[in-house]
Parts: structure tokens; sequence; C-alpha cells
């Protein structure tokens, strides 16, 4: 198991505030004052300085993290491939056998024509996995005279770590565009550092798909936002267009949950559309942004059939054919267009059902069945024995937000300021939505307008959902925490220094005069700031003296072992968490591996890991040969397993598929029977005849014991 102990000494632009105050700095003959235009000049170049500055700072931070916990400068090369656990070390293992390559082109070609991943299977990895971001960087690094400077592994970090400042940036900016001052966009990204904990994982997840995709996502956020402002030019909105379709281009390319992400975000559109608060043709062209994104991915995924099959693609098109059928759905009176809004919603969830059961129909498409079993039962729609489901619905990642969470979010203030500002945002957003409804002849209000007192522009409408949506993802699924903790740091920020918000507060309280609110929200801002920055700086810079090394011998032993005493072309069976770092640090073919979606996979994954069932040795054997294994892992760590609870262990979750009651004292579902035969990773261990004549130990420590398998003819 992968540890870390404490190291042992002595080893080796501001933009226009709002509308109101850009009208303010014109003219009578509409031209701007040359001392606004500088002072907005200057505002923006400080802005943008602080932008970039604080997007360099995270990354030399988590950078600094990262080397503080493993030592990872002065640790061998083996002990760096280990501290890549699980997938991590899947993905990187790509990365590895690009730059090892004899050249690009072999490298592309050992990748689509792969027969090392999967035993007694070739497979193309370019279509199965994410990994085209491997790719390019490893061919980046074999292209540029970098070689003599920097090793392949500390250029794959640095690009990581790099990413957290196009992160923060993004953050950053998306909040500035919001608020109208880069004041918000420093609260945000200062409000991101401090919650780092609930914010990232990059510092000891490195490969981690989402560490690639989410600083895309953030663009495209940000972008979004931009699109989503009145008046402008349509070179303007031509430009951002393409930065929206560039960002969720590079976003869905990176990570295999886009398409489920995507659906959230397209789901907030269909939901703003639907209440008119969203220009149509925006909208229109965000739906069509995605499915073209989503298509050309599929197109360099060699036509990646999970991703035709999406639900993204069937709503997508969907919400389009509905469109051009209900063409009149935005006229009429109240009760008229709550029915035509119905009648709606009920033509695009058939057509979005229909579409898709014809695509995985036409496919035979079942590699994301495992996905809706896991929500099935998650939301309790029936227990069920499926392995697969239960294997999600038993970890931690995948359960409810822990309420610890909140206690440390409530620590930085962010919390408490994100409640206040979403019950703000959300009451004036049904107001906007009743008056949008009840008058559709009604031109959009502007703030100018005495008739209207509460408004909400489409950008800051379209945070509100996307940031209520995530919310409600991360609150059910804590792994999914990440895309919402760093949202709810823009939008706490954004309504913090929004003259809105303070408007409407004031307003309600009837305290409002436009000079209080103007000093009200840069006033508080800039005392939160005050507030974490006394806190927590103490706090960080404790964190950043902390030194650790990297401390795995028992795993160290069994790659270097394998390197040594086994031949390269053999084939290994364990655990998919373990083999993925064997594939990186010793090259050996896999029986299975974590990236978990693909339907032969999860069957394969399910019959190897009969090595911790009750099961004969007779039947091991036969399962291990039908897959080519040659050299089987067993953990202790899996087969006495204590971290999950009796019921969660994967020995009882093989035990409930197969049939069998559970080890230990507790409640067995009724039909379920004992086993004839003895837990397998126990037994072997006693040497017996029945064992030996299949299985042979040739490597031992206290953690790990390896099996040769006989060949029988």
């Amino acid at each position: 198991m992968t540890t870390v102990r404490q190291r042992r000494v002595g080893k080796g632009t501001e933009a226009a505030e709002d509308q109101p105050s850009e009208e303010r700095n014109v003219k009578p003959d509409g031209k701007v004052p040359s001392g606004g235009k500088l002072w907005n000049l200057l505002s923006v170049t400080l802005g943008g300085i602080i932008a970039i500055s604080l997007g360099l700072l995270t990354s030399v931070y988590v950078a600094t993290l990262h080397e503080n916990d493993l030592w990872f400068s002065n640790i061998k090369e083996v002990e760096r491939e280990i501290s890549f656990r699980t997938e991590c070390g899947l993905y990187y293992s790509y990365y590895k056998q690009m730059i090892q390559a004899a050249s690009i082109q072999q490298g592309l070609h050992g990748l689509v024509y792969d027969n090392k991943t999967e035993s007694v299977r070739t497979i193309n990895i370019l279509e199965r996995m994410n990994v085209y971001q491997e790719v390019f960087l490893s061919i980046l690094y074999r292209i540029l005279p970098i070689q003599q400077y920097l090793d392949p592994v500390y250029f794959y970090i640095y690009t990581l770590f790099g990413l957290q400042a196009v992160y923060v940036i993004a953050l950053y900016v998306t909040s500035w565009l919001l608020s109208g001052t880069w004041l918000s966009g420093l609260l945000a990204a200062c409000w991101y550092i401090t919650n780092r904990i609930d914010t990232t994982r990059v510092e000891f997840t490195i490969p981690l798909r989402e560490n690639w995709a989410l600083p895309f996502f953030a663009v495209q956020i940000a972008a979004i936002t931009y699109l989503l402002r009145t008046h402008l030019q349509p070179v303007q909105e031509r430009l951002t267009l393409m930065a929206v379709f560039i960002a969720t281009f590079l976003f869905s390319l990176t990570w295999q949950f886009n398409q489920f992400m995507m659906l959230i975000q397209a789901l907030a559109l269909f939901i703003l559309d639907c209440f008119n608060m969203l220009p149509t043709a925006k909208v229109m062209w965000l739906y069509i942004i995605q499915i073209s994104a989503l298509l050309l991915v599929c197109v360099l995924q060699f036509f990646n059939s999970m991703i035709l099959g999406s639900l993204l693609i069937s709503f997508n098109a969907s919400v389009l054919i509905a469109r051009t059928i209900q063409k009149n759905l935005k006229k009429g009176g109240l009760l008229n267009r709550l029915g035509k809004l119905i009648l709606h919603v009920l033509l695009v969830l058939c057509c979005t059902l229909l579409i898709n059961k014809f695509i995985k129909k036409i496919l035979n498409l079942e590699s994301d069945e495992h996905i809706f079993k896991f929500l099935k039962a998650k939301f309790g729609f029936g227990a069920t024995r499926d392995f697969d489901a239960n294997l999600y619905l038993c970890e931690e990642a995948f359960g409810l937000l822990p309420l610890n969470t909140f206690s440390r979010l409530s620590d930085t203030l962010l919390l408490y300021v994100y409640i206040f500002v979403l019950f703000l945002m959300t009451v004036a957003a049904l107001i906007v939505a009743f008056r949008n409804l009840s008058d559709s002849d009604q031109v959009q209000c502007m703030e100018e307008t005495e008739e209207c007192t509460v408004t909400l522009k489409p950008d800051a409408a379209y945070n509100l959902i996307h940031t209520v949506l995530f919310g409600c993802l991360a609150l059910s699924t804590m792994r999914m925490k990440y895309l919402w903790t760093s949202h709810m740091c823009v939008f706490a920020s954004f309504g913090l220094c929004s003259t809105e918000v303070w408007k409407l507060t004031l307003k309600c309280i009837h305290l409002y005069t436009s000079q209080r609110t103007h000093v009200i929200k840069y006033s508080i801002p800039i005392i939160t700031l005050l507030y974490i920055s006394y806190k927590f700086w103490p706090g960080i810079m404790d964190e950043l003296a902390e030194l650790r090394e990297f401390y795995d011998p028992d795993t160290v032993d069994l790659m270097n072992w394998i390197k040594s005493n086994t031949p390269s072309t053999a084939v290994f069976a364990g655990s998919m968490q373990l083999l993925a770092g064997v594939k990186l640090c010793t090259g050996r073919t896999l029986t299975n591996h974590p990236h978990y979606e693909d339907k032969n996979l999860r069957e394969r994954t399910k019959q190897i890991y009969q090595i911790y069932a009750k099961r004969s040795p007779e039947d091991v054997y036969r399962i291990l040969r039908a897959f080519g294994t040659d050299y089987v892992i067993l953990e202790d760590s899996i087969c006495y397993e204590r971290r999950h609870s009796r019921g969660c262990r994967l020995r009882d979750l093989l035990d409930i598929a197969n049939g069998h009651i559970m080890d230990g004292l507790g409640e067995n579902e009724p039909d379920l029977k004992p086993s004839l035969y003895p837990r397998f990773c126990e037994e072997i261990k006693k040497n017996l005849p029945s064992y030996t004549i299949h299985f042979t130990r040739v490597f031992q420590n206290k953690t790990f014991h390896v099996y040769k398998l006989a060949k029988h003819k």
C-alpha cells in the first residue's frame, strides 16, 4: 500500500462596473472621455496582471506541495511511477510508451493495435480511452530540444500544474465578467486556493482525466458568460463562439465523462430558454457547438460508440427538433404559455428517449449500462446484486458529499456568502421567470426601466442554474464536487462584488442609495480578503514547510522482482488498481485494468476477481488460463479487507454476486447459500496439493503473494 512518511533529515480589468456606470462615463455625443478610457485601460491591465500572477502562483503552490509530500526529485524512477496510483498509472503508461517508442509512427501504431493492456485481445487505445493529451505531450517532448534538461516525467507533471494556472485565470475572468470588477476575480482565486482540499486534487492524482479537462471546462464557462452579455458586436460574437467551441472540444477530448457534464450544462440552457431568460439564438448555437465538439471527438476516437449513444447528442437533437416544430413557444398568456411549455418538455423528453434507444439498438451499445444500473440503485429504485453497480455504490467517492465538507467551506466564509448570494439570485430568477411567462409581449426590461425593480442578466442567470445543477450533482456524488466547489468560488465572489445583488438587498431593507451600494460592494470583499489572508496565510506557510517522503517498499520490491524475474511477454492477473502500476513500471501484459467503460472488460474483471471469492482451485485456474494468465498477484489488503464494512468488502460483493453467504457476523439474504469451497485467496496459502498442482508461489512479502500458473497440456 502506498503511503507517505515524515522525511528523514540528511538523506542524500477592472472593466466597467455595470451597464449604468458605463453609460455615466459616456458624453452626450456618444464618446467616452479620454480620462475614463485611460482609467479603464489601467484597471484592465492591473486586473490582467493580477490574474496571471495568481494563476502562476497556484501552479507553483501545488507543484511545491507535490514535491514536499513525496520528495519527488529524490526518489527512484520506479517510486515516481508507483506514486501515480490506480488509473493514473495506466494513463501515464501510454505517455511513457510513446516516449520510449523508436519513432512517433511506431508509438501511434502501438496504441492503435495494443495487445498488452488486455491479454488475448487487441484493442485501440485511442478509441477506448481519452489519451490524446498523452500523445500530444509525448510528441511535443520528442520534438522540443529539452531532453537534456528535463526528464519526461517532469515535462508531464509541470504541464498539468501549468494547467492549474489556466484554471485559476478562467475562474478569475468569469467572476470579473459577472461582477464588472477584477476584485471579484481576486476573491474567487483566493477562495479557490484556501479551499484547495475541496476544489482540486491535482497534487496527488496528477494524470487523472479531470485534471486535464476541468481547466478547459472553466475556460468554456468564461466564454459562455461573455457570449451571453448584451450588445456584443457580430465579430465579438463569432470569436466568442469559436472560443466556446475550442474549449468544449478540448474538454470533451480529455475526459470520458464529458457527455454527462455537458448534458447537465444543456439542461441548464434548456431551463433558461424555456423561461425566456436567455437569447434563443445563442442557446441554439451552444447546442450545436456541444454536438459538433462531441462528434469531432467521436471521429478522433475512431467512432467510439459510447459517444454516439450518449444522452447529450439525443437531448440536443431533440431540443432542436422540438424548437423547429413549436415556433410560437414564447407567445400567449400565462396559462397558454404554461401549456405550451409542458408540451415542449414532454416532447423533448420523449424524443430524447426514442432517439437514444434507437441509436443504442442500431449500435448494440452496452458500454454505459453500468452507470445507469448504479444510478438506479443509488437513488432507491430497487436493490441490486449487480457486481459493477455495487462496486461503485460501495466506494466513498461515489457516495453522498460528507458533512465535513461544509464545515471546511464555512471556515473560509465561502459557504455563508454562497448561500446568501444563491438565495437572492434564486428569488430574482423566480420573479423574472414568472414575469416573462406572464407577459410575453414585454420587451426584456433593463435596469433603467422604472417598472422593473428586479432584473437578472443572461450571464448571471446561466451561472445561477449552472451552480444549482452542479451543486445537486456534487451533493449526490462526492467525486463530482470539484465541478461545483470551484464554481462556488466564482459565484460567491461575483455576488459579493455585484451592484445588482447589493442593490436588491438594500432595497429590501429600504436603505438603498447608489453611494451606499458602491461603498459596500468594495468594502465587504476587501474585508473578506483581509480575513482570509489573516486566518489562512500562516497555515499555508506551515503546509509548504512540511516535508514528507514517499514510502512503499513492498510495492517497489514487487515491481523490481517482476522486471528481473519474469519474461517481458508474461501476463499478470490481479486487482485492476495494482495492475495499472504493473503495466507502467514493468511493461508486462495485463488481464484487466481500471478503465471500466467497456462491457467486456467489466465481465473480464468480475471473472478475474474470483481469486478473492469462494471458488475451487480448478475453477480459478480455468478462468485465469482462459485469459492467458502466467502469474496472479494476491493482495492481503483485499483478501482480509477491513476498510469497508460488511457487505461492501470486495469479497462480500463477489459472494453476493455468486449467490454465497458472506463472511462474519450479520444478516444474509434468505436465498444466499453456503459455498462448497473455502475462499481461494486464503486457502491457496496453505500449499494444499489441490492448489500446488496448479499454482506455485514465486514471490512473497508482507503485502503481496505472486503465484505462477502451471501450463497443463
